[in-house]
């Protein structure tokens, strides 16, 4: 199978799948394969936001150490393949088709007996199994899609560690109508022996977490990042101290601080549990992490920033980076928005900042708010607000309307971080 026709099989996934999350089409398929992921050892996270920073964090600092790390990560930014890595290397375009070939009878089967069909999120997390076995990795770092308890990645069983980031109200009405059964359903990666690391969390969260803890006996560790002491912030590199470690990160915002803290003490529990990291290791491991999409400059003069900020609580983080950075500059805003998101309340924290907005479609069809629409909801909160037909025309747009002294952040949904990344640095070459 070729690689383009293993992609269309997957894609095509969704017109047969059914809308119900659960664990079964997953379990399914791998019982087929003789379940891969019972050879591997997980690093397994979920949250609302900063997934992806600390597993960027825990898979570098391991990494240095010497470790054989798999990665599991979505959205993705560049590359569809970017989603199932080792070492920071993606799955080649053969190696994926050929896992792919392998799935094509299992799923014909299944629709052939009415067992339903896997979504793609379902099979491109089987193939991350079979591939991460077969690269043997030492360790995986698997990000949950969605949630967690009925996440597909929730299906392994050798959890070494259950990392929560700080969980805030999201996917309402899927996950649950409440913080606490948000939480409830995040909490569900935790299996009985993993260590429980978790984030910074409002108090009924942090209740939460440690009552399935205490009734499935596993060790909790809590992050408090207000506790940590900060040496240096700037736009290239950010020094602060937390119990006894000094820690250098090249990740800009106000937030990383936060999710560097948490990846932290990940690191000092794992190191605990027997994994072998001396303290160089962890520091070169801290400051060689890059995660674009988050707070990412791109150029100066103007500067070009681009941010995956798509809930309430991401846009206060960034809103918060942008008071620390720029407190006085103009800001030029290109914002666009799943419609399944709360982008009325992102529209009101965020909008008011801008002495210009410009608003574009998300690239999927079947989640993307239409600009014109962004565009209306954003008039309650600045009337300096224009619907651009592409992103191209907004960068476009964008640079035009900026000065030297200027700021343009991109944001609002991971799904064109990438795009705009690119075309704003070919405008600077």
């Amino acid at each position: 199978m070729e690689y383009r026709k293993a992609r269309a099989y997957i894609d095509e996934a969704w017109k047969y799948a059914g809308g119900d999350m659960g664990l079964d089409n997953t379990e399914y398929l791998l019982e087929q394969l003789d379940h891969p992921e019972d050879q591997l050892e997980f690093v397994h996270i979920a949250g609302t936001n900063g997934k992806g920073s600390v597993a960027s964090y825990i898979s570098t600092v391991l990494q240095c150490a010497g470790y054989r790390v798999g990665r599991y990560i979505s959205p993705t930014i560049y590359s569809y393949r970017e989603r199932i890595q080792v070492n920071g290397t993606y799955i080649s375009r053969e190696e994926f088709a050929g896992y792919a070939e392998q799935l094509v009878p299992i799923v014909e089967k299944m629709k052939r007996e009415e067992k339903g069909c896997p979504t793609p999120f379902e099979m491109e997390t089987v193939i991350s199994f079979m591939f991460f076995k077969d690269q043997d990795c030492d360790i995986v770092v698997l990000e949950c899609g969605m949630g967690g308890q009925t996440d597909a990645t929730n299906v392994i069983r050798n959890t070494k560690m259950a990392v929560l980031t700080s969980v805030s109200l999201d996917h309402v009405g899927i996950l649950g109508d409440t913080l606490e059964e948000i939480a409830a359903n995040k909490a569900g990666i935790i299996k009985p022996g993993a260590i429980v690391v978790s984030g910074q969390q409002e108090p009924e969260v942090e209740n939460l977490i440690w009552a399935v803890c205490t009734e499935k006996g596993n060790t909790f560790v809590a992050a408090r990042p207000k506790e940590a002491m900060i040496r240096e912030v700037a736009l290239d590199h950010q020094i602060f101290r937390y119990h006894g470690s000094e820690i250098t990160i090249s990740l800009a915002g106000s937030h990383q601080i936060e999710n560097a803290v948490l990846a932290l003490e990940c690191i000092t529990a794992l190191r605990q549990a027997g994994f072998e990291v001396t303290r160089e290791e962890m520091e070169e491991g801290f400051l060689k992490t890059r995660w674009d999409g988050r707070f990412t400059v791109v150029s100066k003069k103007p500067y070009f920033i681009v941010d995956g900020a798509h809930n309430p609580d991401a846009a206060l983080k960034l809103k918060q980076s942008i008071q620390m950075y720029f407190p006085r500059r103009r800001l030029i805003f290109i914002m666009g928005m799943f419609k399944d998101k709360d982008y009325e309340k992102v529209a009101e924290i965020m909008a008011p900042m801008a002495a210009r907005i410009f608003t574009v479609t998300p690239p999927d069809p079947s989640r993307g708010l239409p600009s014109g629409i962004f565009a209306k909801t954003i008039e309650k909160y600045n009337e300096n607000v224009t619907a651009s037909q592409s992103l191209e025309e907004a960068v476009d747009s964008a640079f035009k309307e900026a000065g030297e002294e200027d700021v343009i952040i991109s944001f609002g949904s991971l799904s064109f971080a990438g795009a705009a990344i690119k075309l704003a640095g070919d405008r600077k070459r």
